[in-house]
């Protein structure tokens, strides 16, 4: 899952990346609005966690920028404010989710997977796909209630497809979730590796990833049609 963190204090932001990148997720860190609005025109994010005191403008009107563009990444704020005035407005604004700080960082990453669920119409914590069970709130992944064993990487690529099973995940998609900027990677082949290294760990559950020929990839069960 690849995240945007918009916060201006540096040492806050530095806890919550190292803790949040430890649990397998990516996240790119913008410092100001005008960073934030440069990383939502190039990148594609899962949440977006917004603080509103930046010091180039109000975190709201990276909100009403985000909107206006279209854009539906679901955006978690995390403010200082706790008018409740304040908050009504941030989520009229189409904002998902509004907490004051501080925020314990279990209780954080529970509303990212919580909003996460519900942006693909999803509320349970488990998603379920033949034999397969992922369960979100343990990190974990089962086949036939037995435990897979899964790098944080590849876990975080089969909860990204499960999410979208039966449809098609291009690479392009997969590579924007996985790696960031950071990563000294070969793009052509990180991807495929995972994939790769996936498919022998599903063989003989029923559960496949399926190339796409010159699309990608889709996650369903062998008894499926082909995509």
């Amino acid at each position: 899952m690849r995240l945007l963190l918009v916060e201006d204090n540096h040492p806050l932001a530095d806890v919550i990346c190292r803790s949040l990148r430890q649990d397998g997720y990516v996240i790119d860190w913008a410092k100001n609005s005008n960073e934030a609005n440069g990383w939502l025109l190039g990148q594609s994010y899962d949440v977006v966690l917004l603080d509103l005191g930046l010091p180039d403008a109000d975190g709201s009107d990276v909100l009403r920028r985000l909107r206006a563009t279209g854009n539906r990444a679901p955006v978690l704020v995390l403010s200082a404010r706790e008018a409740v005035d304040e908050r009504v407005r941030l989520l009229d604004l189409g904002a998902d989710d509004y907490v004051v700080k501080p925020i314990a960082l279990n209780e954080l990453e529970a509303r990212i997977r919580s909003l996460v669920r519900r942006s693909h119409g999803n509320a349970d914590p488990e998603i379920s796909i033949g034999s397969l069970r992922i369960d979100t709130v343990g990190q974990r992944a089962l086949v036939n209630d037995r435990p897979l064993e899964l790098s944080s990487r590849e876990l975080a690529a089969l909860e990204y497809i499960a999410n979208r099973a039966r449809r098609i995940v291009t690479k392009e998609q997969l590579l924007q979730a996985l790696y960031g900027w950071q990563d000294d990677i070969n793009s052509v082949n990180a991807v495929e590796k995972v994939i790769s290294r996936l498919r022998a760990k599903l063989e003989g559950s029923g559960v496949m990833i399926r190339t796409v020929r010159g699309l990608g990839y889709s996650l369903g069960t062998d008894e499926d049609p082909p995509a």
